[in-house]
């Protein structure tokens, strides 16, 4: 039987005792982050969550252990997920809220030739800051719009030189770094997160939380709609279904004519423009000055609410009354004619 050394037995044995003793243990990524930034994400992550780097071997069979112990088998398909510098990141935090952390967390890097690009590389428009020189011909060989202007090299419109999963190449990296782009993040990448007996991926993780946001906004006002449409009262809607009871009853009450406190002005509201709309076909002389003085109001509000026209609608209508004359004098002129 292989001996095993002790510091190896040690490190499983706290790895076991740190998952066992936290709801949340995700697995991250920490190769190639350099000492500085990896400090830096531990301060961070004080307080919040315990990131433990330890090798991979010994990391998996923590995990099995600890599924064992635990008696939780879907615990131990964390494992599966175990790839490059591995380390374990306990918490009690949700692994979606452990992923957006981790995210916002990261920092952004200068190009490396063999590195993949985690989105789309964009050269953005505009003047640059390098003078001409051999550089410009390895953009332009490259399909990079640029050109000297004012002496310095000017990129003539946006171009996206890679697409997210693509690697930097070492020209691309020397040209990126020339323009100050840096395409690269420099953090910690969530490989898996296992929460309640479910193992969590990064695509599951990233998730768009306006979209969301809308969807349940959305979705609570269709149901907010159906509940008040169908009378099922509940505490968000109740007030709303009474006032909609109100308003049909109350519609209903004014069209019958039934007179309550609540109808009357509207009532007598509906039978005063029945009247002025008769008064209007009527004789003056059988009008009294009240009924006029009504009519003049009517007629003064009719006025003011009729969309004024404009100085060009104006000229347009003076245009046409001189068309229309002109076409009026050539008419008589042609019966003129016709007639002798």
């Amino acid at each position: 039987m292989a001996h095993v050394a002790e510091w190896k037995k040690k490190e499983v044995e706290e790895l076991t005792k740190i998952i066992k003793s936290h709801p949340v243990i995700a697995l991250v990524d920490v190769a190639g982050v350099p000492a500085y930034p990896l400090s830096k994400m531990r301060d961070k992550l004080r307080g919040k969550a315990l990131l433990r780097v330890s090798r991979n071997t010994l990391i998996e069979l923590a995990i099995k252990r600890a599924a064992q112990e635990l008696n939780k088998p879907d615990l131990e398909k964390l494992a599966d997920y175990i790839e490059g510098g591995a380390a374990i990141l306990a918490t009690e935090m949700n692994p979606f809220k452990l992923y957006k952390l981790l995210e916002e967390s990261k920092t952004p890097a200068p190009a490396k030739p063999g590195a993949v690009v985690p989105k789309d590389v964009v050269i953005p428009a505009g003047p640059t800051s390098i003078p001409p020189g051999p550089l410009v011909g390895e953009m332009q060989a490259l399909g990079i719009p640029a050109r000297i202007e004012k002496g310095k090299v000017s990129i003539q419109k946006d171009y996206t030189v890679l697409k997210a999963g693509e690697v930097i190449t070492e020209q691309l990296a020397r040209i990126l770094n020339a323009l100050g782009i840096e395409p690269l993040e420099v953090g910690l990448n969530l490989l898996a997160a296992y929460e309640d007996g479910i193992v969590y991926t990064p695509d599951v993780l990233a998730i768009d939380e306006q979209e969301y946001i809308n969807m349940l906004q959305q979705a609570y006002m269709h149901a907010f709609n159906l509940s008040v449409n169908t009378a099922y009262p509940t505490k968000q809607t109740i007030e709303a279904i009474i006032q909609k009871a109100y308003l049909g009853a109350k519609n209903v009450a004014v069209e019958a004519g039934y007179i309550t406190p609540e109808t009357i002005e509207d009532i007598f509201g509906r039978a005063l423009r029945a009247v002025l709309l008769i008064a209007q076909n009527l004789p003056e002389e059988l009008l009294d000055e009240k009924t006029k003085e009504l009519l003049n109001a009517q007629a003064q509000v009719a006025v003011a609410a009729a969309p004024q026209p404009t100085e060009e609608k104006v000229e347009e209508a003076e245009e046409e009354e001189e068309e229309e004359e002109a076409s009026e004098e050539d008419a008589l002129a042609g019966l003129g004619a016709l007639f002798g």
